[in-house]
């Protein structure tokens, strides 16, 4: 059996991730950029694509990448969601990086490798891996429609985007009209994505690549809600042994310690399961059942630890200032994104031969 404890390697991987989140990417200023009109810290994401070369860890060395795994991956996305970094790197070191592997184009895979280009593709942030996905027109050689619910789509440089004719096309950001929509986690915004007459380069087959692309999304996902989840278990308990009623911390309470502790196997679980995705996303064993067992449990858990993170700071978690709203609104989009866990499990049952009568 694999081993899922962390190397020393992805040990050493978080601390330098962490180090540089700590002095980059403090909760305060991820409050006033989330209040602007550019969500994305582009200066941030220079920091970890092109001076840590986290956007090539999946991509092989001869095409210009790290040669590393899903399991590397995982440990930055957990770092990630531990700083709600507003960063497009799920969306173009993962999600667009998956899709450009299954096609085999070396060219732009080198050129997202290198965090100089940011890819996101064109399909709905709530696409479930076998889920069926819209598709634009090809007309005379150039891409017509309208795609909608596409993450990180103002940051991309370039789109990863399938036509009815069978196939994904690059096609540049230029080229499109990208329209802002409302959404709950303003460190992911969303976007429509508008195609009239655009040129765009056909990469390979849409089907595949997509597939596995929204797998493999679906499965580092986890550890991103894995962030999340423990932040908020670890600001709560350090709250709440600061925070005094009647002359006594208020984590001495009973109610509150099993509260905590309940919240804490659930945490200690998810990791399991996080842990347990990526490794088969590395390894290639059970990975379809694997990915579908944690986003079946991972959604639910970072949502209760996040809400329980919100009441137990009591009023100064309803404020704006602290930052622990961010972190509810990442776990509920987080909890549609690549699947519901309802979609998940259903995926499960087929998957093991255990369909409802």
């Amino acid at each position: 059996m694999t081993d899922l404890l962390y190397s020393e390697e992805e040990e050493a991987l978080r601390a330098a991730v962490r180090d540089l989140l700590t002095d980059h990417c403090a909760p305060a200023d991820v409050i006033t950029r989330a209040e602007s009109g550019a969500p994305h810290d582009l200066a941030l994401w220079k920091l970890l694509a092109e001076g840590m070369g986290l956007a090539g860890l999946l991509v092989p060395e001869e095409r210009g990448g790290q040669g590393a795994s899903a399991r590397e991956a995982a440990v930055v996305l957990e770092e990630l969601g531990r700083a709600v970094a507003p960063v497009p790197y799920l969306t173009s070191a993962v999600v667009a990086t998956e899709a450009l592997l299954a096609c085999g184009d070396g060219e732009l895979l080198g050129r997202l490798a290198s965090g100089r280009t940011i890819g996101a593709l064109a399909v709905g942030l709530h696409s479930a891996p076998d889920a069926a996905f819209a598709t634009v027109r090809v007309e005379n050689g150039s891409l017509h429609g309208e795609l909608t619910g596409i993450a990180d789509a103002a940051a991309a440089d370039v789109l990863l985007v399938p036509a009815d004719d069978g196939a994904l096309y690059a096609v540049t950001a230029d080229t499109v009209t990208v329209t802002p929509q409302p959404s709950l986690d303003l460190t992911r915004p969303l976007a429509t994505v508008t195609l009239a007459d655009a040129p765009g380069r056909r990469l390979g087959d849409a089907g595949p690549a997509v597939r596995r692309a929204l797998r493999a999304a679906a499965g580092l996902l986890a550890s991103e809600q894995l962030g999340v989840a423990d932040w908020a278990l670890t600001e709560t308990v350090r709250y709440l042994k600061e925070r005094k009623q009647f002359n006594r911390p208020v984590g001495g309470f009973q109610a509150l310690k099993h509260r905590l502790a309940q919240l804490w196997l659930e945490v200690v679980s998810l990791r399991a399961a996080a842990r347990a995705a990526a490794d088969a996303l590395a390894s290639g064993e059970d990975t379809d059942i694997t990915v579908a067992v944690t986003q079946a449990y991972a959604a639910p858990v970072a949502v209760h630890a996040t809400e329980e993170a919100l009441q137990l700071h009591g009023g100064i978690g309803m404020t704006w200032e602290h930052p622990v709203h961010l972190y509810l609104k990442r776990a509920k989009a987080d909890s549609i994104a690549y699947g519901t866990a309802g979609a998940h499990r259903s995926a499960l049952a087929g998957l093991v031969d255990l369909q409802a009568p």
